[in-house]
């Protein structure tokens, strides 16, 4: 982060981003993103997880921690390479621009990055690679397997062999991804910004970590799930959600010095200046359900890792930012933890309105040490809640901004300056919340498996925004680089 202490940013997932072959990118579009963003006055840029997601296409569901998802792996550097020719990118062009063509990707992508590592000549940097992250090499290795056993989980699976062609596909893209993004990365670095990236806190049952360490999580003795996490009732779902994630064995971990969290965590420094933290709450406590109940309701609270599982964090972290994800019912417990961390926590403008009218997550009751938002990636956009809410949350909100009367997009552009004037150190806003786009563009919708995570802008609404809008608004409170201030430039609209 630069010296400033204040600063804004965007959460812009790279599947989201403009691009010509059905899914956002290490291409042009995140070069493009990043001259946007600097032009902008942000200094600040937030993910999603990168991690290979699972069926539904949810980073927050992976098969492995230490996965990279090849949707982002750029085809066109790998034609400058020599490894795709121009009739293959010819035909890998997308129909439709504004969502990620799952179907198409799912039937097509790894094919095609099959003959791009067939056509390499050296693979002496792959296997390096691999020797030097030993868990992307198991990630590798899992999926080969996975593949020799028609794709089915790894405890179906009949076939102890693989194919070392599919193997070598599957180092051939992880080495590539980190390769294509340190570019994009020091790119953004060059332009003063800081990448933050998101760790989920729980692994999907079936995945490489489970498979290679069940001793890690809770199964029994035929390393069947016992229990699955989730959480109880809360402002998301009436019926709490059941997530399904094995859950960890904190007593085993903590043997170990939390070795798998060390190296997780490390792994995500290497590819982020900063990390928000999932589901912080979980780390004092989680909310854990049989694995045959038939709702979340069913699950009772149990402690977790706590303040040894920080220490141990902020000493891998070495200084650099980690933002805990603490949204939820806000207990004394996770208060304290998150106190004794140090780490900012988070505000969701949207909950603000949504039931005591002393909310935490209402403007005025920010503290500095906190990163404010309109919304997350698991909220509707800012539009699209202010036209669905009740007719109370709406009119309260409307109040509270000082616009009533107003259009609703005018409201959404209130907001957004009302964080930025906020004393929250970190502000970031969803992209579609900067263009004022509705629900139909929301990136999930928690609790429903399906449907997600497809939202794409193109570079013709990118380009529409009005950078000198938002550089302006950095300026006039305090929100760029020391050195750029100009607090008093009368160009300024009074």
């Amino acid at each position: 982060m630069n010296e400033n202490q204040r600063h804004a940013g965007v959460l812009m997932h790279i599947s989201t981003l403009h691009g010509e072959y059905s899914c956002g990118g290490f291409g042009q579009e995140c070069y493009d993103f990043v001259d946007f963003l600097a032009k902008s006055g942000f200094t600040v840029w937030q993910t999603l997880p990168f991690c290979m997601p699972d069926e539904h296409h949810s980073p927050y569901s992976s098969y492995s921690a230490f996965s990279l998802n090849y949707l982002f792996i750029s085809l066109e550097a790998l034609k400058e390479d020599g490894l795709l020719t121009e009739s293959e990118l010819k035909e890998a062009k997308q129909i439709v621009p504004y969502t990620c063509e799952f179907k198409r990707l799912d039937e097509e992508r790894f094919a095609l990055l099959e003959k791009a590592a067939s056509r390499v000549q050296d693979k002496t940097p792959i296997y390096s690679f691999l020797q030097s992250h030993p868990y992307i090499e198991s990630f590798c290795l899992f999926m080969a397997k996975k593949q020799e056993n028609q794709n089915q989980p790894w405890t179906q699976w009949s076939r102890e062999n693989f194919d070392q062609k599919v193997y070598e596909t599957w180092a051939f893209t992880q080495y590539t991804f980190l390769k294509q993004w340190n570019k994009v990365r020091d790119y953004a670095h060059q332009k003063g910004i800081s990448v933050i990236g998101d760790v989920p806190i729980y692994l999907a049952y079936d995945s490489a970590e489970v498979w290679s360490h069940p001793e890690w999580f809770d199964l029994d003795e035929n390393k069947k799930q016992k229990t699955a996490a989730g959480c109880p009732p809360d402002y998301f779902s009436e019926e709490g959600q059941f997530w399904g994630n094995p859950i960890y064995r904190w007593d085993e971990m903590k043997k170990d010095g939390f070795r798998f969290w060390r190296d997780r965590m490390a792994f995500m420094f290497e590819l982020f200046d900063g990390v928000r933290l999932d589901h912080f709450r979980g780390f004092s406590s989680y909310w854990s359900i049989s694995a045959t109940a038939k709702t979340a309701k069913e699950g009772k609270w149990k402690k977790g890792p706590g303040r040894a599982f920080v220490r141990t964090m902020k000493e891998v972290a070495e200084g650099r930012l980690i933002i805990a994800e603490d949204l939820g019912e806000a207990t004394p417990d996770v208060k304290e933890l998150l106190d004794y961390s140090g780490f900012p926590g988070m505000r969701v403008f949207q909950f603000g309105f949504e039931g005591e009218s002393n909310s935490s997550h209402l403007p005025h009751q920010y503290i500095s040490n906190t990163v404010a938002y309109t919304g997350t990636h698991d909220n509707d956009t800012l539009l699209g809640y202010i036209f669905g809410a009740n007719d109370g949350a709406r009119q309260r909100l409307l109040a509270y901004i000082g616009e009533e009367g107003k259009t609703w997009e005018q409201a959404c552009r209130t907001v957004v300056r009302q964080l930025y004037a906020s004393v929250a150190d970190r502000v970031i806003f969803p992209i579609q919340d900067l263009l004022c786009f509705g629900n139909d563009t929301r990136m999930n919708t928690p609790g429903l498996a399906a449907g997600n995570w497809g939202f794409r802008i193109t570079k013709e609404q990118l380009f529409s925004l009005d950078t000198s809008h938002f550089y302006k608004l950095s300026d006039l409170y305090g929100r760029l680089p020391c050195e750029k201030h100009r607090v008093f430039d009368t160009r300024f609209p009074r």
